[in-house]
């Protein structure tokens, strides 16, 4: 914006620009930022942003995130991994069971959410949930758990 549309052209001759004269246009009057928190500014930290301060938990250190990866898929989602011919070629037979690799589609442990279609199938994994484990072999089929 040029300098002749500020406003504070239309203040040049008048003492105190606007800013008063009692109060004073002064640089940090209660501190820059949050400063204060404890001190002056308590009212509104405790009213507007309660729990502010402190600490929550345990500390751990030097956390690294590797043992945690644990990706997961419902059991809906589980014939999902092969393809639609593969589930239909096993329909028919009774004596062979496709076999489905969840951990190596990415996934380490299968959850128990959603039906499988009424049809063995052979799951591979690193962890299952009980309840997954219950609805595979409700349908005949087996969980084989993977390293």
């Amino acid at each position: 914006m040029p300098t002749r549309l500020h406003k504070n052209r239309k203040k040049r001759g008048h003492v105190s620009a606007g800013h008063g004269r009692i109060g004073k246009h002064r640089k940090h009057p209660d501190g820059r930022g949050n400063a204060g928190g404890m001190h002056h500014k308590r009212i509104m930290m405790d009213k507007y942003h309660p729990g502010y301060f402190g600490k929550v938990g345990m500390r751990y250190f030097h956390k690294t995130n590797n043992k945690f990866y644990c990706p997961t898929i419902n059991l809906d989602k589980v014939w999902t991994l092969v393809s639609d011919d593969v589930r239909k070629e096993y329909a028919t037979k009774s004596d062979i069971a496709p076999v489905i690799d969840a951990y190596k589609a990415g996934y380490f442990k299968v959850l128990g959410r959603g039906n499988l279609p009424d049809q063995p199938v052979i799951v591979k994994a690193k962890f299952f949930s009980k309840t997954a484990e219950k609805k595979i072999k409700a349908v005949g089929g087996t969980c084989v758990l993977t390293a």
